[in-house]
């Protein structure tokens, strides 16, 4: 059973399509935007951790981690059968590649030359969220960097193609974002209630595993900080250990490798540090390859930590430790409780632009018109419009009390949150309180400074005197 929202527009597209002729084929290119699963950006540095995160994510080991060629290019992830690819030029042109073992792609055309990457696999995690890995911001090349920006800034035209517009975003930074990242945040089509803050690689936080403080609880506290400074741009920042969620969620860990870290149980942990540094063959109880293949799959946390998991319960409880430390969980959580539910409101967003669009090239553009015009005044749609007003007045004025007004609005899960009350507030005084805000909006309607606070202040007018008559 589909939301009010879907609902809506779902009706509103059958209008369209009942327009006949080629209005069938608009309402149904529209329709995959509405139907498919939110799609999710992940963008960060070099070397940030986003194709390991998007593994871990998907739950298999599909994103490339260490072919440069193959982490230069924007690739989105789908659910769908059989496992495939396609490789879409910068012209349009649509190219089949060949898949090595199920995963590595080859790619038919230099990388100069593809604006994206169309991934299919079968997966449960990719029916719910479609992912769009991208190449490292600010790398060693100019390449990387305009390939990100042209999916998320620039405005060319793969940014305004269905298969890789994106409703929300993840972005992966370490200890502090540095100060071209804050400005990349700020430039992303996105308002802070879809952008999602990541503190990567948070097992080696700080002093890191050898450390006198646990990496991951110190993390935590930091991203906790970090979340307050950040407010204007990311709603939540979530500390995550990329690679333990890899490896216990893409079934890297085996038997094999508990048995190895099962060796060095016995040892104190600046024991386990000195063989680690060491590349004497002879120097503990594992030779330098075996050493390199655990830290290839646990890293230091993982290898210090849990060593005595191994040794006790194997591989089975030794991964569902990595599982529960990585952080994944929180992350899942975050993407599907908050950034998921504004994700529908800004496909929504996306369907009445294109609609817009196509009511001024259309040969039935007043019919077209009367449609969107029904669909932004049913009620279902009256956040949408509040999401509408709330990325206007983010450029206008972010500071603004408007702005703050429909942040309230848009982040309430109850109609007492709406008005800033608690969620438990009687409806006598939720009315109350919509009341008294209705008449402080119509009161600010008489010196406003933009165009979007007019606006604003009209949809500000309308949902207060929605909530002031129960509704």
């Amino acid at each position: 059973m589909s939301d009010p929202i879907h609902a809506a527009l779902d009706g509103g597209l059958r209008q369209l399509a009942g327009l006949g002729g080629d209005c069938v084929d608009h309402a149904n290119a529209i329709g995959t935007i509405l139907w498919s699963p939110p799609r999710v950006i992940v963008v960060g540095r070099l070397k940030a951790g986003k194709s390991t995160l998007v593994n871990a994510l998907i739950g298999a080991p599909v994103a490339e981690t260490a072919a440069l060629e193959a982490t230069n290019v924007v690739t989105v992830y789908q659910d769908g059968a059989p496992s495939r690819a396609e490789v879409i030029g910068l012209d349009g042109t649509r190219h089949p590649a060949h898949l090595q073992r199920g995963t590595t792609i080859e790619l038919p055309l230099p990388t100069t030359d593809i604006a994206y990457v169309d991934r299919w696999l079968p997966s449960a995690a990719l029916r719910e969220l479609t992912l769009i890995d991208t190449p490292g911001l600010s790398t060693l090349t100019v390449d990387n960097d305009s390939a990100t920006r042209r999916v998320t800034i620039d405005g060319f035209e793969q940014t305004r193609n269905a298969s890789i517009d994106a409703d929300a975003a993840v972005f992966l930074f370490d200890a502090a974002p540095r100060v071209d990242e804050i400005e990349f945040l700020s430039r992303l089509p996105f308002t802070p209630l879809t952008m999602l803050g990541v503190l990567s690689r948070a097992d080696s936080f700080g002093e890191g595993a050898w450390g006198r403080r646990d990496p991951l609880d110190h993390a935590a506290q930091h991203a906790s900080r970090l979340a307050g400074r950040l407010a204007e741009v990311v709603h939540a920042v979530t500390p995550v250990s990329g690679l333990m969620a890899q490896t216990s969620h893409t079934g890297m860990l085996t038997e094999r490798h508990a048995a190895l870290l099962a060796r060095l149980h016995h040892l104190a942990p600046l024991d386990v540090l000195r063989i680690f540094d060491s590349d004497d063959p002879t120097a503990g109880p594992i030779t330098p390859p075996e050493r390199a293949e655990l830290l290839g799959v646990l890293g230091e946390y993982g290898i210090l930590n849990g060593r005595g998991l191994a040794a006790t319960g194997g591989a089975a409880a030794l991964n569902a430790w990595l599982a529960e430390r990585s952080g994944i969980a929180a992350l899942r959580h975050a993407l599907h409780a908050s950034t998921a539910r504004y994700a529908v409101l800004h496909r929504a967003h996306r369907i009445l632009a294109r609609l817009d669009q196509l009511a001024f090239t259309h040969p039935a553009r007043e019919q077209i018109r009367s449609i969107t015009a029904n669909l932004r005044g049913n009620p279902a749609l009256l956040l949408v419009t509040v999401l509408e007003d709330y990325q206007r007045m983010l450029d206008t004025d972010p500071h603004a009390a408007v702005t703050e007004d429909l942040h309230t609005i848009l982040a309430a899960t109850t109609p007492a949150e709406r008005v800033g009350l608690d969620a438990g507030t009687p409806p006598p005084q939720v009315a109350a309180e919509a009341q008294r805000r209705l008449v402080a909006a119509q009161q600010r309607t008489l010196a406003t400074r933009s165009a979007a606070e007019d606006a604003a202040l009209v949809t500000l007018i309308r949902t207060y005197t929605a909530l002031a008559a129960g509704h």
